[in-house]
């Protein structure tokens, strides 16, 4: 059966009774190499204090599932600024070594556009590391690359990665 008939997404208004996967689902991609904010290797510990503080009334999370088993996440960042009520900021779009190149980031990404229209957003941005896979879907999706910043973010390696900044203006 083709994974994408078998996703099943959910917006997530407490985390509690989804702490486990989430912080394995964590574990697992940071461990992975993934630049999402935190270097490897990572204790299941620290993964679960970092759930307990995401859900904020200005923090939108998604998770997408196959079998009520968590294979992916993103997050929509509100902006509460007064002059930035139009924008939001794509963050933490993580999907399971077993779940890439599936369609379940992509699905995530349209769901988080289509709750940004909701809740009035016009303008998204985000940001990822240079030469991830994550560029070319990002890029798919009609992504605008607007810059990048050199030595933004320590790897797992020790080395300072370049991030690219990436915009989209929704309809």
């Amino acid at each position: 059966m083709e994974v994408l008939s078998m996703l099943k997404f959910e917006e997530l208004k407490s985390i509690e009774t989804h702490i486990d996967s989430l912080s394995e689902l964590l574990v697992k991609v940071v461990d992975g190499g993934a630049s999402i904010g935190f270097l490897p290797p990572m204790k299941l510990s620290d993964a679960r204090k970092y759930w307990q503080t995401v859900l904020k009334p200005d923090t939108i999370l998604f998770i997408a599932k196959i079998n009520n088993e968590i294979v992916g996440t993103i997050q929509l960042h509100l902006c509460t600024k007064q002059n930035g009520l139009h924008r939001a900021e794509i963050a933490k779009l993580m999907t399971g070594p077993y779940a890439r190149r599936k369609g379940v980031a992509r699905s995530l990404m349209k769901i988080a556009e289509e709750k940004a229209i909701i809740e009035g957003r016009t303008l998204l941005v985000l940001d990822t590391r240079e030469g991830d896979p994550s560029n070319f879907l990002y890029q798919s999706l009609g992504y605008i690359q607007a810059g990048k910043i050199p030595n933004f973010a320590l790897s797992g390696k020790g080395d300072l990665d370049t991030t690219v900044l990436y915009y989209k203006i929704l309809n």
